[in-house]
This record gives C-alpha cells, structure tokens and sequence, in this order.
C-alpha cells in the first residue's frame, strides 16, 4: 500500500488530560497502528497547542511565564499518553511554527481573504469564501457566531469571522485555527489525506481550516477523508472541563490498566459516543480479563495439545482473523472487530477444556493475539491469578446462573468472597478481582 498523511487535532496543555480527550486520542492512534500493520506507510502528526487564552489566564493565575507554564503540561500530557500507550503520533508545537503561521497569515492578505482590526489583530473574512459550511452542512449559518472559542470584537465584518492572528506580527500571537493549516501545509503540503479529531471540532474549527487553505492554495478539498471521533459522555452530557463532569487519565489509571481503558474506548465505533459509567467500565474490566483467562488457559495446557493440525480449527482461526481485519478495513469498526474476537474465544474454549485444541493452531492464536495487543492495546500484561477452588467455585456459579439456579448461585458467591475474592456479573462474563 502506499504512503497515507494524517494530521489529528491535539490537546492544548494547560491541565491534565482527561479521558474525554484520551477516547480520541486513543482511537487515531489505534487506527494508526492499524494501517501501518496492514504496510501503509503513515505519516501521522499530531499538534500541541501551547500558546493560547486558556493558556495564557491560567498561567495569569498562577504567576507563570505562558509558555514555561504550557510546556510543563506539554510532559505531563506526554507521561499520560505514554502510560494509555500511545505511541504514534508525531507532536509538533504551535510556537516552533510561528514563521510558517505569519507566512500564512500574510498570503491571506494579499489575496484579500483577510482584514485588520485596529489593536486586535487579522480577521478572516468569511464572506470571501462561499464554501464555509461544506463540511458541517451548515451553509446557512456562515454568520452565526461559532460555537467554541468565539473571537468576539463588534468590528468584526461578519459574526462568525475568526481571528488567525493577536496583535501585530512581533508580539502578537497566532489563532486557534490558521496553527493546524500552517503546520500541515509545512509537512503535508496544500492537501493531504486524513484528518481526525473530535467531533465537536467540525464547526467552526475544521471549516475555518478548510477556509484557510483553500483560501491560499486554491486547491479544493483541502483534505480527502475527515474522521471524527464520539463524545465521552457523563450522564447524556459531553464530558470536558467547561462542564465540571470530567475524570482524568491518570485518576483512571490508579483503577484500571491501560489494556481495559482501551477495551472500553474502542468498544463503540468511533463516530458513536459512548458514555462514562462504572458499569462500562466493568464489562471492559470483564472483557480484558475473559482474554487474560484464555491465553492463560492456552499456555497451562500447551504441553497437553497434540501436535498434528487440525484443519478444522486452523479454518475457525483464519476466518476468525479474516472477520477481524476485515472489520477494522471497513472504516475502522471496532465492535465487530471485538465481535470476532470474542467468538473465536467462544469457539476455541471447549477445545482447550477437551484438550483438542493442536499445538499448531494453538501458536497461530496466541500469534493472532499478539498482533492485537499491537494494534489495539486490549489485551493485559498481567493476569489475575485465581486459586483453582475459587476458579472451581466460579465456574460452577457460572453454570448454576446459566440454569436459573439464583439461590445456588447466591450461595456459591459467598463462598467465593470467603476465599478473599468477589464477582460482579456483566455482559461479557464474571469479573474476578481480589478483595
């Protein structure tokens, strides 16, 4: 396969990030590692927004230079990404690009895209672009005012006008949207393949870049294929910091691993939100333990196999792996990826039980979840290691509700916490931890 570009929106550091932002985060550097597995070459770039108001108030607050104060949130936020194993991006700063955003800037003027505000700064002229709102649909509203990070001034010609550049060119600071073109064209040129980010960066930010770009190079689309990412939700709300409703990466890490946050923020499609609670996350907890148990249980039981291939179960993991690949080819569709992994779990199990699961096929399994601990990062370093009267007191428990049998159940669960252990029940199976 050929050579891909993609460019996803980052953060702007001045606090922790929050698993809001990691759910996207997370899914373009899934899907990165996704496309450069299947051979593409993929050069992704993500930016850090390290000058800017909420920097620049906040840093006011506390008595700190701007920029020393973004680029100590600039480590913290790499420490945290590391740590959700991240690993794809390129990052490149905004204020390591000022000469290229300037250029930028001055272009536009010359072309007549751009006007100045006396002790402001340049507006860009939205009435000189027709197609503002291609890409949202909202066509008709090219004058409202934008939804996030207004650039109020009522000189402005039009409402929804939007500053690239505070202030004059050798103190001034450069807009929120004209960093991301101009870092992008420096490395991409005029036009490039991917862009992601999350959904709520459609308007008015990915139509400002839009306008920008194809403003200075005439060449339209600025981008061929825009990815965007779901709302985390609390409680039907967006989750984020201007609703007060947010969790952080590292405070979720105290709880789970990185392997089960994954689990949970690639469990819907990307383009789907997905809301916050602790029953999702439990059945993430679940899910990343069920695939724990069943490599567990393949290595215990290795030794066991018989050596020759079985053909049959060698046609179960290929199409397995086929329904795999194939769901992450068709617009990056994790669930049904999952989907395929869970039933060759299902299928493979009473094999493994019966000890007629081969050898052979046994390595081709446990090579397939390697690959998937690359791709996706959902399968756990550690598995929990449960003593074999409290698993023997699980399983029948398990088989107890499967025949309707509560009390029995009840009773086996007592036991269970008897032994130093507890289990919660969710959609993929017990969850097992230590008490």
């Amino acid at each position: 396969m050929g050579k891909i570009k993609m460019f996803v929106c980052g953060p702007t550091v001045y606090d922790y990030m929050h698993i809001g932002n990691a759910r996207t985060f997370v899914i373009f550097d899934a899907y990165a590692k996704w496309l450069r597995f299947s051979g593409v070459e993929l050069e992704y770039i993500q930016n850090i927004t390290d000058i800017d108001d909420k920097i620049i108030a906040r840093a006011k607050e506390q008595g700190k230079d701007p920029l020393e104060f973004a680029h100590k949130w600039e480590q913290i936020f790499y420490e945290d990404a590391r740590a959700l194993d991240i690993t794809t991006p390129i990052y490149k700063r905004a204020m390591d690009h000022i000469p290229e955003i300037i250029n930028q800037v001055k272009r536009l003027i010359e072309k007549g895209h751009v006007y100045e505000i006396e002790n402001d700064g340049y507006y860009f002229n939205l009435s000189t672009f027709a197609d503002y709102g291609k890409l949202s649909g909202r066509m008709d509203l090219k004058d409202d005012d934008a939804i996030s990070r207004i650039d109020e001034n009522e000189n402005k010609r039009n409402k929804g006008d939007f500053c690239v550049w505070k202030g004059n060119f050798e103190t001034g600071r450069p807009g929120w949207h004209i960093e991301d073109t101009a870092i992008t064209e420096k490395y991409f040129g005029p036009q490039y393949d991917i862009h992601g980010g999350a959904i709520d960066l459609i308007f008015p930010h990915h139509e400002a870049e839009i306008a920008i770009m194809e403003s200075i190079s005439g060449i339209s689309p600025f981008v061929k294929k825009w990815m965007h990412a779901g709302f985390l939700t609390n409680k039907g709300k967006r989750m984020g910091k201007s609703n007060a409703n947010f969790t952080t990466v590292r405070e979720a890490l105290k709880h789970y691993s990185a392997a089960v946050l994954r689990f949970y923020f690639l469990s819907a499609h990307y383009r789907s939100p997905i809301d916050f609670s602790m029953d999702n996350l439990k059945q993430a907890e679940a899910a990343a333990q069920r695939i724990s148990e069943f490599l567990s249980k393949i290595d215990s039981f290795e030794d066991e196999m018989p050596p020759e291939l079985n053909s049959d179960i060698q046609a179960i993991v290929a199409t397995s792996e086929r329904d795999f690949a194939g769901a992450l080819d068709d617009d990056f569709n994790t669930p049904r990826a999952f989907a395929a992994i869970f039933d060759l779990m299902r299928q493979i199990n009473p094999l493994i039980s019966s000890r007629t699961l081969d050898q052979r096929n046994a390595k081709e399994i446990k090579r397939f979840f390697d690959d998937i601990k690359k791709v996706l990062g959902i399968v756990p370093d550690q598995v929990l290691e449960i003593p074999k009267i409290v698993q023997m007191l699980i399983d029948q428990r398990g088989r107890a509700r499967n025949d309707k049998n509560y009390e029995m159940a009840d009773e086996l669960r007592k036991q269970i916490e008897e032994g130093g252990y507890y289990v919660d029940d969710t959609a993929y199976g017990a969850l097992v931890k230590k008490k």
